[in-house]
């Protein structure tokens, strides 16, 4: 593992640790464990039914979608290289009563850790950033799904992220395409969810990257794109300035041009 995915795996195994507190109820997981679904709107919409199919979630972090999926029904198996975020997902499963499996790994290993006879791969928010090979990632998803199969996933619009808010507006502040030997460096002394607990690893590194490197990989992998689409809206706050636009999402304030903040797809498996 390089110095880069180091990086990021400690201060992931640490966000693992204060997300399943879930102290600012970020992850809804008292409201989960009450029997209520708390899959974001986006993807509770379009990811169609799921139950009786076998479904691995890439990048499950602490499983809260994982067990969501398996309570509608899904045999479900979680994916995610952090092991303080797997035995969190399996501590929740426990808790929660709903059984799934959870496997610590990468992405591009998941056709030999998984298997590849799935129906569904699932993935959504804050994943292909923190991915230096698009191409891989989309063979993993092939290469774990029978034909026919299919993919669903819903992250931020890789055409917002190389905006930054700088003076109280949006402006172009980082390259929209970054060299797999130099991802951008990310400092930030608490993780996402309002927890005020400092991060000892207090950086990260992500590869920024275009919806056409997204979709050309999926292509050449062998699946077959079936929707592609945006919204202005994310499950939180990524500029200071975003504002609350109901069940747990943000939007640009009024009087900022309309922009895509998330991108949907689904894909199938030729």
């Amino acid at each position: 593992m390089d110095s880069f995915k180091q990086s990021n795996r400690a201060s992931w195994d640490e966000r693992a640790e204060i997300h399943a507190k879930d102290r600012t109820g970020f992850y809804a997981i008292d409201r989960f464990l009450a029997g209520e679904d708390v899959l974001y709107p986006i993807e509770s919409a379009e990811i169609g039914q799921v139950d009786g199919l076998k479904l691995a979630h890439f990048q499950c972090h602490i499983g809260i979608d994982t067990l969501c999926l398996a309570r509608r029904g899904a045999i479900a198996t979680g994916l995610d290289f952090s092991p303080q975020a797997i035995t969190k997902a399996r501590a929740l499963s426990q808790r929660s009563g709903i059984p799934a499996e959870f496997v610590e790994g990468e992405v591009y290993d998941a056709p030999e850790l998984l298997g590849s006879d799935f129906d569904v791969v699932f993935t959504s928010w804050g994943t292909i950033t923190w991915l230096d090979d698009i191409r891989a990632w989309a063979q993993a998803i092939a290469g774990v799904l029978k034909p026919g199969g299919r993919l669903y996933f819903a992250d931020n619009s890789p055409a917002i992220e190389a905006f930054e808010q700088i003076d109280g507006t949006l402006r172009p502040h980082y390259d929209w395409r970054s060299a797999r030997e130099k991802p951008q460096r990310f400092d930030a002394a608490t993780t996402y969810t309002g927890d005020e607990t400092p991060l000892v690893t207090n950086f990260t590194y992500e590869w920024m990257r275009g919806t056409s490197d997204v979709i050309d990989a999926l292509l050449k992998a062998g699946m077959q794109l079936d929707f592609l689409r945006e919204h202005e809206v994310l499950p939180f706050r990524m500029f200071p300035m975003m504002v609350e636009a109901g069940d747990r999402m943000f939007r640009l304030p009024a009087g900022m041009p309309r922009m895509p903040l998330a991108l949907s797809l689904g894909a199938t498996k030729r």
